[in-house]
């Protein structure tokens, strides 16, 4: 598809898509028989991966599935002629993308994409995609099932406390942010949010206090829910100093990505003040000290599981086969995430 890549003999012309690279060629190239690789160390549910079959195969192309491989070099000779490729949390870095030499789109199924090298897809000329508020509902009830686990002490048999009442802030007010506004209210919480890039008058909109900054945001709340992608600005942001402004007894939720805790210093202020929680659904890579120091403060899921339910597998999915069926059909590129 891009410059470097030639097209072969069968290939059939389509007009009017773009490069990521901004360029607009008079034209790009698909395959008679286009392949869609599902590359997934994490599987789809057996539904998803039917879905995912019958919109690329009513749009003329085929599926290739590879599920739970344990080796990069597996995932290197299945994309060698693959046009299309659809992951969850696998990583799509400079050496997966030298091997796909016939590789026109990616599309993380998801919304979060940190896992996707972009400016090497960039380069590569490949459009990476993401599928955004697919699993959102999905994540923001996990946030719920985390809370309520911390709230009443991780079932240990003592009393705990109710989250009625309570002083709710959400870090990003996105699709997965507006959702759990969306349940916290069921809930009776008095729901918060910061978002540097979601106007004031958006968050009000939804019934929501807008907090002026991070740093008011945690000042004010009981408990903190982080929705913020993984991006230079954000790794290590929430660090010693942020997370102390919370008051006695708050709760720090992690549904969004590892990357955004600065470990240590979150360490350093849970062994300064003994009244803090940590929950979340991506192990830590201190998860040995956490569990060790802070016994009943602290859990972590074993994996990632925000999206996993039956329900966030199958729309991600089907939604990311839809996608690559119309950027090769009609060069649609609204979910585009290298510009």
């Amino acid at each position: 598809m891009n410059g470097s890549r030639d097209a072969p003999p069968t290939a059939m012309r389509l007009h009017g898509a773009a490069l990521p690279s901004g360029r607009l060629p008079s034209h790009i190239y698909i395959y008679t028989a286009m392949k869609v690789l599902v590359a997934t160390e994490k599987p789809f549910s057996q539904v998803a991966v039917d879905g995912i079959k019958k919109v690329i195969g009513e749009a003329g192309g085929q599926v290739a599935l590879l599920e739970k491989y344990g080796d990069k070099a597996q995932l290197l000779r299945a994309v060698s002629d693959a046009d299309a490729l659809i992951v969850r949390s696998d990583k799509v870095d400079n050496e997966v993308l030298d091997a796909a030499k016939r590789l026109k789109v990616v599309v993380r199924a998801g919304a979060g994409y940190d896992n996707i090298d972009l400016e090497s897809a960039t380069a590569h000329g490949v459009v990476a995609m993401n599928t955004p508020g697919q699993n959102a509902n999905s994540v923001a009830e996990l946030v719920f099932g985390l809370l309520v686990y911390a709230v009443r002490n991780f079932y240990n048999g003592t009393s705990g406390t109710e989250l009625k009442g309570k002083k709710l802030g959400i870090l990003a007010f996105g699709n997965v942010g507006r959702n759990v506004a969306r349940i916290a209210k069921g809930f009776d919480m008095d729901v918060y949010a910061y978002d540097a890039f979601c106007p004031r008058e958006a968050i009000e909109a939804a019934g929501v206090h807008a907090a002026a900054s991070r740093e008011e945001l945690f000042e004010q709340c009981d408990i903190v829910s982080l929705h913020i992608p993984a991006t230079p600005e954000t790794r290590q942001s929430i660090n010693h100093d942020l997370v102390g402004k919370m008051k006695k007894g708050g709760i720090l939720v992690n549904t969004a990505r590892k990357e955004v805790i600065d470990e240590q210093g979150l360490i350093s202020l849970m062994r300064e003040r003994a009244d803090l929680k940590y929950i979340t659904d991506i192990k830590p890579d201190g998860d040995a000290t956490f569990s060790a120091e802070f016994p009943g403060r602290y859990f972590a899921t074993p994996k990632k599981m925000g999206a996993q339910t039956a329900e966030a597998n199958v729309n991600a999915g089907i939604a990311a086969a839809r996608q690559i069926v119309d950027y090769i059909q009609k060069g649609v590129t609204k979910f585009q995430v290298n510009k």
